[in-house]
């Protein structure tokens, strides 16, 4: 895939959007290639052929351009992004509405995914809930929100949404589920102890 030209400028017009950011101790340029890594390598595994993994590649490069722009409520800006860019490359207007689609279903309310593409996307957007640096992740992304906002976050109110998110997501392909899912429960109940833990020490 390094071979096809469409791929090797995106890449290098992405990095150069992302770089600059410095503040974005969570979405970063690597972060941006982590997770459109982690996409192939569950479209691999579900057996996509070599232009629907193409499609999801250019989805999950762009995926974080946003922050360019804004940082909350912003699906549709990175939708609008690829499109212009692949538009002025002369890629494939159906591949483009197709990308466009798969970018969007990255909405944090959108919970019923329509196809393989919307489920390995939403399955890697969130990898890291079912990894063992999963912790490390949280972290980057609590000190990222922090800073860019101007706002402190209390302990308790970060944990307490973290279990929340655990306890409600669900990967959709069966990659993931095999893979990620035993690593997402021990995160959790590594979380709810965590909480338990700090209360008793209050109570005491």
């Amino acid at each position: 895939m390094e071979k096809n030209k469409i791929l090797q400028k995106a890449k290098k017009y992405v990095n150069k959007l992302l770089v600059p950011l410095e503040k974005h101790y969570y979405h970063s340029y690597k972060h941006a290639i982590e997770v459109m890594e982690r996409a192939i390598y569950i479209a691999e595994k579900e057996w996509l052929n070599l232009e629907e993994i193409e499609i999801l590649w250019l989805a999950w490069l762009f995926h974080d351009t946003w922050f360019i722009i804004q940082y909350d409520n912003n699906e549709p800006i990175w939708a609008k992004i690829a499109q212009n860019y692949l538009r002025s490359v002369l890629y494939s207007e159906d591949k483009i509405k197709l990308i466009e689609r798969i970018i969007l279903a990255t909405k944090p309310s959108y919970r019923t995914p329509i196809d393989i593409y919307e489920k390995i996307i939403k399955d890697a957007d969130l990898d890291n809930l079912g990894r063992k640096d999963f912790f490390e992740k949280w972290h980057s992304l609590k000190k990222e929100i922090e800073l860019i906002k101007n706002i402190k976050i209390r302990d308790p109110d970060w944990n307490h949404w973290s279990v929340d998110l655990l306890k409600e997501h669900q990967y959709q392909t069966y990659t993931q589920k095999l893979e990620r899912e035993d690593t997402k429960q021990e995160n959790l109940k590594r979380m709810i102890n965590e909480i338990e833990s700090k209360k008793n020490k209050k109570i005491k």
